[in-house]
Formats: C-alpha cells, sequence, structure tokens
C-alpha cells in the first residue's frame, strides 16, 4: 500500500506530530492554509469517513475534538473550521480519511464556496428522498 498517511503513521515518513493515541494520529498539515492547520487520521486505513465502523468513527470524533481545542489555544485562533471530504469529486486527494483542522483568523481571507439555491419546491423533493434514505 502506497498511501503517504500509512506511511506517516508507520514512521517511513516525518510529521510534526500533535497528538497521538492507540487508533488516531494527529499533525500539521504541510501546506497549511494558516499556520496551525492540522490533520487528525485514523491509524487505521480506512479511504473515506462514510466507510468507518461506528465505534472507530467515534473515536476519530472525540480525538478531532481533542485537538480542535488543542489548536485553537495552541496558536490564538479566532476560530476553525472542521473538513473532511469523502471522494474525489469532493475534493478528497488523498485516500485515507482524514479531518482538516483549519485555525482562522480575522481577516485571514479564507473564503468558502459559493452558495446556491433551490427552485420551488426542490427543497422539499430533496429532503423527501434523503429521509427516505434514512429509513432503509
Amino acid at each position: 500500500m502506497d498511501c503517504i498517511f500509512c506511511k506517516i503513521i508507520k514512521g517511513e515518513l516525518p510529521s510534526a506530530k500533535i497528538y497521538e493515541d492507540a487508533d488516531t494520529l494527529a499533525f500539521l498539515d504541510i501546506g497549511p492554509v494558516n499556520k496551525g492547520h492540522a490533520l487528525v487520521i485514523p491509524k487505521a486505513h480506512v479511504e473515506q469517513f462514510i466507510d468507518m465502523d461506528n465505534e472507530a468513527a467515534e473515536n476519530l470524533i472525540v480525538a478531532v475534538k481533542k485537538v480542535v481545542q488543542a489548536v485553537l489555544k495552541g496558536v490564538g485562533a479566532d476560530g476553525i473550521n472542521v473538513m473532511t471530504s469523502n471522494g474525489e469529486a469532493a475534493g478528497q486527494v488523498v485516500p485515507h480519511v482524514h479531518f482538516h483542522l483549519i485555525p482562522r483568523f480575522k481577516g485571514d481571507g479564507f473564503k468558502f464556496w459559493p452558495q446556491g439555491k433551490y427552485e420551488e419546491r426542490e427543497m422539499e423533493e430533496i429532503a423527501g428522498k434523503i429521509r427516505g434514505e434514512m429509513l432503509k
């Protein structure tokens, strides 16, 4: 397996580790949006968050929360974005579950995606389809 994150976990590639437990590793992103931008990953190789079993996902989210608090205080950020992508179409570059913790500062210039809008009745139609999937 040539997963860059698995190589970091095994110590085959260097990283600036900021947190580690039995299941999770957190380290600074080498191409930060802002200084303190961290990645939190499970040690077990899973490509997408939606593929994780519930216990592993819960453990990861608990670790994310711990690291969020430390990053906020450690860099004196005004806020933080907690983000993950699932699949190439969503912008996932490394096929290993990871959360980006991006410290935010007033006036840092980081922009979000543009907002769209629904056509008449479209919102309720799509909500109905999603609710139907939740019942499966």
